[in-house]
């Protein structure tokens, strides 16, 4: 069955309006000339639709967009053999239907003159106004002549920056895309499958972020028709024999989900709540879930009830009378009134148990939260018109995120992070996954700012958030006030501190990867890596800083990753290469200091690491026939390295370690204490001392520590935080 005979559930309408079809809009016959006083019949449908919503709307720039799409369209057709005008007609009814105001109206009429006819962007803009251009300009597709195979890729980029400055470039996108699915059955099978595939990963997970469910639903079920005959055909069939089963109006005496209906509405009467009480049909990918989900369906499975009140507090009301006169199946209670989803939605789910043993699921929620429900941002009518419609800006609260809904962080953050992908197949696979993720938590900073985030986001992903490629000097986190290690998932509600080391030229560790969920930051991490590609080298393939900071030589060379320094350190120590002008690094993986045996060798741009000789390093770079470069310390105090302190756990342990660290003049450039297993503890310290000699003192005071049972350098990457 094609897309275009599907019949998907319709929203919920309101009553006494009468329905008019958008699937047969696209067969509306032009019906000739008509007088300049009066709008033409052929959208009589759209103006009386957007009257429904907007009473005293200015009908006059929509018949003046009429005008100019019809006049620049006409001789176009449609594959389906159809005039071309009524596309944009059917998009701008769906759009009128879901209440969008008149300017997104007219931007839908026109949404393909600029792109399919003569017109021109300056013709728009002087006819109709600079907002009206946007809208249209933001969802003019780019040309393949110019872009090749990135078009499609950069086209969503160009819809999704202009979405950024005004979500309604995305609202009429989506319309568009609807009307598509509707009539792709003329397409040939295999680009119905590509375009439906398109929608499923990007297209419906927009419209679920931006709360549009009426397109989203259908959406879903026009993409399930295509690219899962089968299912869907058995859902369908389902279906239909559920709706045999009554009078064609959901209201039989055998229908289980109208007797708990009838149930409920007696229940609120009597408590004297004013409600209105539907029965709200699943669309067909919903009842195929709850199918998957529970093996078999139940009477109740093909529906919801909904129940409609006119405040807030009567939905508090009309739960509290659920649960007392109903059996109610507490696991099945959430919230999003007090805690709204990302996308706008609000509302009361809950479930309850029948006379008989039948379960219906039950939402509650207010005729407002109804409309956002259904059409989410298009429901806030013209968000920007409080600027005076000058232009599509928001003010900026401190934290960086858009005050406004229509500009949520989930937006912000995918604006963010495009900018770092100029390659399109990077961008169109990032933004796929991106979409994926489809719940976010939201994680408080001390400073008292949040961070929205994706669900399963960890600590890496709050740093980059937080800093954004600062964050590669990140060292470790506290979360809810505890030290956690950079891979930490973080929680809804978690409070989140991020650890930075003072050194900009810190850099991040491949292990990062395995960690990070969001493509900012699996973007940045990439990039520092792909540009630092001779600081993943380590033996064990740790970050240099996560065994001990590279210290820098001769004043010019680049340092590795370091943690915070206290005020008053001096200079590390300094080695000298048999190479002039060359930038030496002392190796993170075994901390060499003075009077230490070290060699070198050349890395990736020319730069010398240097080695104790007896870091495992050295032998791996001699197996591969790495030509050492001889190295020489210079007269320097200073000194910098890593000792890790192996010790049975008691009382105060720590304290005294770090006495003896103190009495012994040495300064505590950062510190690890790993959890303890079987009684043992690991401290890690790198510590920096103002003479290499009084290393060999330092140890013996630290194994002297009651408990301690052995000290030594550090040979291989250990994580700090």
């Amino acid at each position: 069955m094609s897309a275009e005979a599907t019949s998907p559930g319709a929203p919920i309408r309101r009553r006494g309006r009468p329905r008019i079809d958008l699937r047969r809009l696209g067969r509306v016959a032009l019906l000739g000339p008509v007088p300049r006083d009066r709008l033409p019949d052929a959208i009589g449908h759209v103006a009386e639709a957007h009257r429904a919503h907007h009473p005293d709307a200015d009908l006059s720039i929509l018949h003046r967009a009429y005008v100019l799409a019809e006049s620049s369209h006409r001789g176009q057709m449609r594959k389906s053999g159809e005039p071309y005008i009524t596309h944009p007609l059917a998009v701008t009814l769906i759009l009128a239907q879901l209440g969008a105001e008149t300017t997104t109206l007219t931007a839908s009429l026109l949404h393909d003159t600029v792109e399919d006819t003569d017109v021109t962007l300056d013709q728009v803009r002087d006819q109709f106004g600079k907002e009206v251009c946007y809208l249209v300009d933001g969802v003019t597709k780019l040309e393949k002549v110019d872009y090749g195979a990135a078009a499609e890729p950069e086209t969503f980029r160009k819809m999704l920056v202009a979405t950024g400055d005004d979500v309604r470039v995305m609202s009429i996108k989506l319309a568009d895309r609807l009307h598509n699915m509707r009539t792709l059955g003329v397409m040939r099978p295999e680009k119905q499958a590509r375009i439906a595939k398109v929608t499923r990963d990007v297209l419906i997970p927009l419209a679920e972020r931006l709360g549009v469910q009426a397109l989203k639903t259908e959406l879903e079920d026009l993409v399930f028709a295509i690219l899962h005959p089968e299912e869907y055909e058995r859902t369908r069939a389902l279906i239909a024999a559920a709706s045999a089963r009554s009078d064609g109006s959901g209201a039989a005496p055998q229908d289980p989900l109208a007797a708990i209906a009838e149930n409920v509405t007696t229940v609120l009467r009597e408590a004297g709540i004013p409600a209105e009480v539907l029965i709200r049909p699943r669309h067909f990918v919903s009842v195929h879930r709850v199918g998957v989900k529970r093996g078999e369906l139940r009477g109740t499975d093909f529906g919801r009830l909904l129940v409609l009140v006119g405040e807030d507090a009567d939905c508090y009301a009309v739960l509290g009378e659920l649960h007392t006169c109903f059996t109610p199946v507490i696991s099945e209670f959430k919230d999003f009134i007090a805690a709204p989803k990302f996308n706008l939605y609000q509302s009361l789910h809950t479930a309850v148990v029948g006379e008989d043993g039948a379960v219906a699921e039950v939402l509650v929620r207010t005729h407002r939260m109804h409309k956002v429900a259904e059409a989410g941002v298009i429901a806030l009518g013209n968000p920007y018109a409080a600027d005076g419609g000058a232009g599509p800006q928001a003010a900026e609260p401190a934290d960086g995120e858009r005050a406004d809904p229509t500009r949520p962080g989930w937006l912000s953050r995918l604006l963010a992070w495009q900018q770092s992908a100029p390659d399109p197949d990077t961008f169109w696979t990032t933004l796929r996954a991106d979409l994926a993720q489809d719940r976010e938590i939201t994680v408080f900073r001390t400073d008292g700012g949040t961070l929205g985030l994706p669900a399963g986001a960890s600590c890496v992903d709050a740093a980059y958030a937080q800093y954004g490629n600062e964050a590669h000097n990140c060292i470790g986190a506290r979360v809810n006030g505890r030290l956690a290690t950079l891979g930490t998932v973080l929680s809804d509600g978690d409070t989140v501190q991020l650890l930075l080391a003072e050194d900009a030229a810190s850099g991040p560790s491949p292990d990062w990867l395995d960690h990070a969920r969001t493509p900012a930051a699996r973007i940045a991490i990439t990039g520092w890596l792909d540009a630092h590609p001779e600081d993943t080298r380590s033996p064990h393939g740790g970050r240099p800083a996560e065994t001990g900071p590279e210290q820098p030589s001769q004043g010019h060379s680049r340092p590795g990753p370091q943690p915070p320094e206290p005020s008053g350190a001096g200079p590390a120590a300094t080695a000298v290469v048999a190479r002039p002008d060359a930038t030496v690094r002392l190796a993170g993986c075994c901390t060499p200091v003075p009077p230490d045996a070290v060699t070198g060798f050349v890395v990736r741009g020319g730069a010398v690491t240097v080695h104790r000789l007896e870091c495992p390093a050295v032998a791996r770079m001699r197996s591969v026939g790495r030509a050492p470069v001889g190295v020489s310390w210079e007269d320097a105090t200073d000194c910098r390295f890593t000792l890790v302190a192996e010790s049975f756990g008691r009382p105060r342990l720590l304290a005294d370690l770090t006495e003896a660290i103190a009495t012994a003049d040495a300064a505590i450039i950062s510190a690890t204490v790993e959890p303890p297993s079987e009684q043992r503890v690991r401290h890690t310290y790198t510590l920096q001392l103002p003479d290499a000699a009084g290393l060999p003192a330092l140890m013996r005071a630290m194994r002297d520590v009651p408990g301690v049972y052995d000290v030594s350098r550090a040979q291989h990457p250990v994580a700090t935080v």
